[in-house]
């Protein structure tokens, strides 16, 4: 019996290096990114419909605010480049639920571009491989190839250039969430605001932070996060500062903001300690949420077919 519907489940990601450099003529930045998959999960279902329905999306969950349900959602984007390279019709419904906030610098639409490359390609049996995949991915954004692979992988490039990172053992984190998110271009163009005028030298990989995590050192990984964007985004959301001196005070191993922002990300030592600091978060009034997390996770995978 052939398959009508597929789920495919994609995780979120938190950035544990992100090293940008100089302003390129393209108006892009060469980047060294460290990326770990995280336990806050989106889910797309795809579900063909008849011939000449075209693509039809719904948005549902947890943190739906301001995510398109028209060809600009970056889900929609991976399914017509998809039809594309396949010369395939995709007549479907595209049903999106949504757990990663949006626009929080934990790559949510890229997760879900990745999510519906892995969902047509199980829908039509097109048998790609992973490589195939990271192909495609790459011309969506530059997180997008990560959120098929998940795990814990340095980007290069433009972040896309992706390499496993040898890592062991499990990490526990606490995330403080916004209720308002931050616009990647605009923390970018704070960032050169920022540094206008200063010498910066291409971004190398941290070899502090790649021996923590080599070592399963959670105290070496925590003091070892580095986020180039960090200043830039607090610069347009002076906030984040008071929420990452909070989650300190309260003995996280480490705090950084993911991404571009506004989600803080802290390491803790366990899950006992990570269930004190998200209480102790909630409490201080600082935070619009608070969730809790371990990483890394497998990335973009089919979890149910119909």
């Amino acid at each position: 019996m052939p398959v009508r519907s597929v789920t495919v489940r994609v995780p979120a990601k938190v950035n544990l290096q992100l090293s940008v450099g100089p302003r390129e003529s393209d108006g892009f930045h060469n980047l060294v990114s460290v990326f770990q998959a995280i336990s806050i999960f989106d889910e797309i279902t795809l579900t063909m419909a008849e011939p000449g329905y075209g693509l039809a999306i719904s948005i549902s969950g947890d943190h739906t605010h301001g995510v398109p349900a028209d060809a600009t959602n970056l889900a929609a984007q991976a399914a017509i480049l998809m039809g594309k390279e396949f010369d395939l019709d995709i007549d479907a419904k595209l049903d999106i639920k949504k757990s990663i906030p949006v626009a929080g610098g934990m790559a949510g639409g890229s997760a879900d571009a990745a999510a519906t490359i892995v969902a047509i390609d199980a829908l039509y049996s097109l048998g790609m491989s992973r490589e195939e995949m990271a192909e495609i991915a790459a011309k969506l954004g530059s997180d997008v190839p990560f959120m098929l692979s998940g795990g814990t992988a340095i980007g290069r490039g433009h972040g896309d250039q992706l390499t496993s990172a040898l890592s062991r053992g499990t990490y526990h984190w606490v995330l403080a969430l916004s209720t308002v998110g931050l616009s990647t271009p605009a923390v970018y163009g704070e960032c050169d605001r920022l540094r206008a005028g200063l010498q910066i030298s291409e971004p190398q990989t941290n070899e502090a932070l790649m021996q923590a995590l080599l070592a399963s050192d959670p105290k070496s990984v925590g003091a070892s996060l580095v986020n180039d964007l960090q200043a830039a985004a607090c610069s347009l959301r002076p906030a984040l500062r008071l929420v990452l001196d909070v989650g300190e005070e309260y003995g996280a191993l480490g705090a950084i903001v993911s991404g571009s922002g506004p989600t803080v990300a802290f390491l803790v030592d366990n899950e006992e300690q990570g269930l004190d600091l998200a209480v102790a978060l909630t409490a201080s009034g600082v935070v619009g949420s608070v969730a809790r997390a371990y990483g890394p996770v497998h990335g973009a995978k089919v979890i149910e077919t119909r």
